[in-house]
């Protein structure tokens, strides 16, 4: 019996030492790097990115970081006029015509007497086609594309001179179709909005969408003008008028909720995209958004934030810098949350879109799960080996 005992025992202890092995090896397999292997990216063969600028984050970085802004609306658009009745394609004119008594030209019955004569003549309504002209009767065609109402009106008068006696011509733009800006994204309702001599500015168009759904302090407004884009948060067109600068024809106002975001992942309260507005955060308001770091997990030396950055905020970078499509370079800034002075560096230092903040394992954390693993799994089954030996 005890050599059938000792025989049990001998076979299933290696299966035991695997199973530790195993349950071992699983438990020293985290997802993602560790903080040493993080710090010396920059140094090692084995990343797949060359050239990556690992900066520690402090307050004497940030002093010397250069301060780039992007352009502001007017700045980037800068002054425009109002529009003005500039006709063009797509438009709807009225023209009316008046004669002196009496009436030679456009009078329905010549014996009529002076005052019946002096009536004015009201033409239909014309659609300015690609042409960009209109056939007035006795004037001809009148081109009217990129004229102003008043060059429009004084043309039709010289031609129809000599015709009609003493005539007068006033011209009405019925409808605008062809000096419009477009408003749409989180406004009440999405509209072309035409322009008029008023000039119309960027919160005129807002407002004639309904206002925005969100918040202001929420909401970013992007201006697209000949093929560029420019955007700003909403509480700035407010509080500085000369941000609200006025539109062209042709602009798109686009009202956006919270368009930028960056991505948590690691030992943090929560693995996620977060959403933030175009006032921007810092980091410290980012880490306070994912619920901190964990407790018992989290290494407070491995606090990790990865960007594409511009050229021009890495004065020191190496000459092997790998640059992405849109020139930019990969940057990791290390944040050590032991120093306490990094808590003043993290109020000052902005998130920007697309950025990756990670934070990495604490080693102490990893043996600790090596203990609690092989003793919630591997000693029971020691247990119940022994259990069943005797």
């Amino acid at each position: 019996m005890n050599r059938l005992s000792h025989r049990r025992i001998g076979t299933r202890l290696p299966r035991l030492c695997l199973t530790a092995a195993l349950l071992a090896t699983a438990a020293c397999t985290s997802i993602g790097p560790g903080t040493q292997r993080v710090t010396k990216a920059g140094e090692s063969s084995s990343v797949s990115i060359k050239g990556i600028q690992v900066i520690h984050m402090d307050e004497r970085m940030l002093a010397e970081r250069p301060r780039i802004s992007p352009p502001d609306f007017s700045t980037a658009l800068g002054y425009s006029s109002a529009v003005g009745e500039t006709v063009g394609a797509g438009d709807v004119l009225a023209v009316t015509i008046w004669e002196a008594p009496p009436a030679v030209l456009f009078s329905s019955n010549p014996s009529m007497s002076s005052v019946d004569t002096s009536r004015a003549t009201i033409l239909p309504e014309f659609l300015v086609g690609q042409s960009g002209q209109i056939s007035v009767p006795f004037a001809g065609l009148v081109p009217v594309a990129g004229r102003t109402l008043t060059e429009i009106e004084r043309d039709i008068t010289v031609r129809l001179r000599g015709k009609a006696h003493l005539p007068q011509v006033a011209v009405r733009l019925v409808r605008n179709e062809s000096a419009n800006v477009s408003v749409v994204g989180e406004v009440t309702q999405s509209m072309r909005m035409p322009l008029t001599p008023k000039g119309e500015r960027v919160l005129d168009a807002i407002a004639a969408g309904g206002g925005t759904k969100a918040p202001a302090d929420k909401t970013t407004i992007q201006i697209s003008r000949d093929g560029q884009i420019y955007a700003m948060p909403m509480a700035t067109v407010i509080s500085d008028p000369k941000q609200n600068v006025v539109l062209r024809p042709g602009d798109v106002v686009t009202a956006l909720f919270q368009p930028y975001s960056f991505t948590a992942l690691g030992s943090v309260g929560k693995n996620e995209e977060v959403n933030f507005e175009a006032t921007g955060i810092t980091l410290a308001q980012a880490l306070g958004r994912i619920g901190g770091l964990q407790d018992g997990r989290a290494d407070a030396k491995g606090v990790f934030l990865f960007r594409w950055e511009d050229p021009a905020l890495v004065p020191n970078r190496g000459a092997d810098v790998a640059a992405g499509p849109d020139g930019r370079i990969p940057v990791i800034y290390r944040v050590d949350m032991k120093d306490p002075g990094t808590y003043f560096a993290m109020q000052h230092f902005p998130v920007h879109n697309k950025d990756v903040l990670y934070v990495s394992n604490n080693p102490v954390a990893e043996v600790q799960r090596i203990i609690s693993l092989f003793a919630s799994t591997v000693l029971p089954l020691v247990a119940i080996d022994n259990a069943v030996s005797k």
